[in-house]
């Protein structure tokens, strides 16, 4: 009995990931938005999220209804899009970035910066702040992507929870911060409004890692914990794609659980600092 209850369980998972790669295949046919090599695990809660929303028996039933409902596959890339984010999240990061790639951008006559995966903003405006106080932010152009079109909304907006400014306050003192954080917002009835200076040198567009190719050439690529959620072949399709957007000596940001071993570029790289996951490109 319990030989064919395992049985039983072997092929419930595998009919599961048959459907969740059929899924995965209609909308990458359908809409263009391939999610086919994000790590199983993490989109496979994310369909089952949205299954039980719309509150249909099956993950097939899901990919009828988001063929025929555009409304409905807005709402899966949302439920796709990881948007967990801070000002100035892991503040030693930013430290690091001000002590050691500071002083490399000074040396170019303007300054090229992509946040690749910027979700609702927050670490954009810390870059931002950080580039103003040292005195490198007017002759710095930031563009800032994700492939989720209401999250940069958001992030042009810059407005944020007032709950969130302690933290947010923290941070920036963690990181480096030279003033007061309240001076660079203005608190208003919804939140808290970050001044209009800080986007004037900051692009917010759409960029899809997956399918959108290189647009730009950059001194800075940032892209923090986007990676993890992906899976081998895929990551290395992304980092081929920093590879071809980064100039000689410029710098690859990563998260902290992001790393760019066992790519097969990764001798092109020298290691400017271990811990913060700072790279700098050399060939």
């Amino acid at each position: 009995m319990n030989k064919w209850i395992g049985l039983q369980a072997d092929s419930d998972a595998d009919m599961e990931k048959l459907e969740i790669k059929l899924f995965l295949q209609g909308i990458y046919e359908w809409y263009g938005y391939d999610y086919r090599n994000y790590a199983y695990n993490s989109i496979k809660r994310r369909i089952w999220h949205r299954v039980n929303k719309e509150k249909l028996p099956s993950i097939l039933a899901l990919l009828d209804k988001v063929i025929r409902d555009p409304d409905c596959m807005q709402k899966l890339i949302a439920d796709f899009s990881i948007n967990v984010t801070d000002m100035y999240r892991d503040p030693s990061f930013f430290r690091e970035f001000r002590e050691k790639v500071v002083p490399v951008l000074r040396t170019y006559p303007s300054i090229r910066i992509w946040h690749a995966g910027c979700a609702t903003g927050e670490e954009v405006y810390s870059m931002a702040i950080l580039l103003h106080e040292e005195g490198l932010y007017e002759k710095t152009k930031i563009y800032a992507t994700d492939i989720n079109s209401q999250v940069l909304k958001i992030a042009k907006n810059g407005q944020f929870p007032l709950e969130n400014m302690k933290k947010y306050t923290n941070n920036y003192l963690n990181a480096g911060g030279k003033e007061a954080f309240s001076e660079y917002y203005s608190v208003t009835n919804n939140g808290v409004k970050f001044h209009s200076y800080l986007t004037r040198n900051i692009v917010f567009a759409q960029h899809n890692l997956v399918t959108d190719g290189s647009f730009n050439e950059f001194h800075v690529i940032l892209c923090r914990n986007v990676l993890i959620y992906f899976n081998k072949i895929l990551q290395k399709k992304v980092h081929n794609l920093f590879y071809d957007s980064l100039g000689t000596f410029g710098i690859l940001g990563l998260g902290d659980k992001e790393t760019i071993s066992f790519m097969e570029k990764s001798d092109c790289y020298k290691e400017i600092s271990g811990k913060q996951k700072l790279y700098q490109k050399m060939r």
